[in-house]
């Protein structure tokens, strides 16, 4: 009978050919909830992560790539050199025998290996399969975007975000985070989960393609909508259809506010104590309409209200009112919030580097375990000749052999 207690994913097996971000938070997101992870990595150099900046020194003048520990804590690492037909039959007879592959290299790359779906499910047909690329793979389903690279960045600028990312007149703004490969690591995972439970159903597994492209326009769906239904091109720092809505400059900083509603407009213009604009003809009938007025007096008034008190004192008479606000916070205001701390969702990660780590933890919680998966990021084929031994039944000969032609 299954643990009640245990995690969810405990039992699955998934083997990662990933590097950089979609493919690694994709398979952390797995490993958090207690798949076991085998990362695959190239002898020698590992994911291009590993050398990704902020990169800190530990104890012992070590140093350890703090953009690598952001995406793989809880896996193994197995350095394979794919290009070697050891490596590869390695790869298979691993691929055989797991729940999930995933992978995020560019499209096509495995298949050229003998390493991609139609291959590994012939011997596994259970296999599910997942692929990450920019603009997608699937048999079907490809573009003249297929074959094009792709970095976070232009997922972004090609999706539709950058566009209505920043201030008026200003230039298209990148959001601050890799939504393009983030979104698309947890789309990954979520598809995989969904396959996993029709597997439960047909026995079958399948072929899952997730682009990063794709991703960020369903990440922008209210601009393509808007221009869908009213024929609007939403534009940086003009919004249409509601108002206020946005960043606020206190005297000591910045809060966030939306109104969404009529009524919330009410009790916002009791709040600042400026019930006259309720109902003011030509400026408040509607969202609308307010969005228009932004730049005009009822922009002034509100942003002179903003202006005259500080983040808390305007937090505290809006939410006193019962309306939406927060402040704009910093890392270092996250790092020390009290709500998250009672959340629990900074956890701390061992590190054989840097002895330990605060990072983000699982953004879920789940009421049968609560307790996170804390294991530390693995050190670039930590785990190579455990694996080859325990689970492929290679000798000590063997990998030794293996070891000295450069194959792991």
């Amino acid at each position: 009978m299954t643990d009640p207690a245990a995690k969810p994913l405990e039992g699955i097996k998934v083997l990662s050919f990933e590097i950089q971000v979609a493919g690694p938070y994709c398979s952390m997101m797995l490993a958090d909830q207690g798949a076991d992870v085998i990362k695959v990595e190239r002898p020698g150099t590992g994911d291009t992560a590993r050398g990704g900046a902020p990169m800190v020194e530990g104890p012992d003048g070590t140093r350890q790539s703090g953009y690598f520990l952001r995406f793989n804590r809880n896996k193994r690492s197995l350095t394979l050199d794919l290009k070697d037909e050891r490596g590869r039959e390695i790869f298979r007879e691993l691929a055989s025998e797991v729940d999930v592959v995933v992978e995020n290299f560019r499209p096509g790359l495995l298949a050229s290996m003998g390493l991609g779906y139609e291959d590994l499910s012939a011997a596994n047909p259970g296999l599910v399969y997942a692929t990450i690329s920019g603009f997608g793979s699937m048999e079907g389903f490809t573009g003249p975007y297929s074959d094009r690279p792709a970095y976070d960045i232009v997922a972004q600028a090609m999706g539709g975000l950058m566009h209505t990312a920043g201030q008026a007149g200003g230039p298209p703004t990148w959001l601050g985070v890799a939504l393009g490969d983030i979104v698309s690591g947890m789309n990954a995972a979520h598809a995989i989960l969904l396959a996993l439970f029709q597997r439960t159903r047909t026995g079958a597994g399948q072929y899952i393609d997730v682009s990063m492209y794709d991703s960020m326009v369903a990440l922008a769906e209210r601009s393509v909508s808007a221009y869908s239904l009213a024929g609007d091109v939403l534009e940086r720092g003009r919004e249409l259809y509601m108002a206020p809505w946005g960043p606020f400059a206190c005297s000591d900083g910045w809060v966030a506010l939306i109104v969404a509603t009529e009524r919330d407009w009410g009790r916002f213009c009791e709040a600042i104590e400026r019930p006259d604009l309720i109902g003011q003809e030509g400026v408040t009938t509607s969202g609308p309409e307010r969005a228009r007025n932004m730049d005009g007096e009822l922009g002034a008034a509100i942003e002179g209200w903003f202006a005259a008190h500080t983040r808390q004192e305007a937090s505290d008479k809006l939410l006193a009112a019962g309306l939406p606000v927060g402040a704009v916070q910093t890392a270092e205001d996250i790092f020390t919030c009290e709500h998250l701390a009672a959340r629990q969702l900074l956890i701390d990660i061992p590190d054989p580097v840097l002895g330990e780590v605060r990072l983000v933890g699982p953004p879920v919680k789940l009421s049968s375990n609560t307790a996170p998966v804390t294991r530390a990021a693995p050190l670039l084929g930590e785990h190579s000749e455990s694996i080859l031994a325990a689970q492929l039944g290679r000798t000590p000969d063997q990998i030794a052999e293996l070891k000295e032609a450069g194959v792991i």
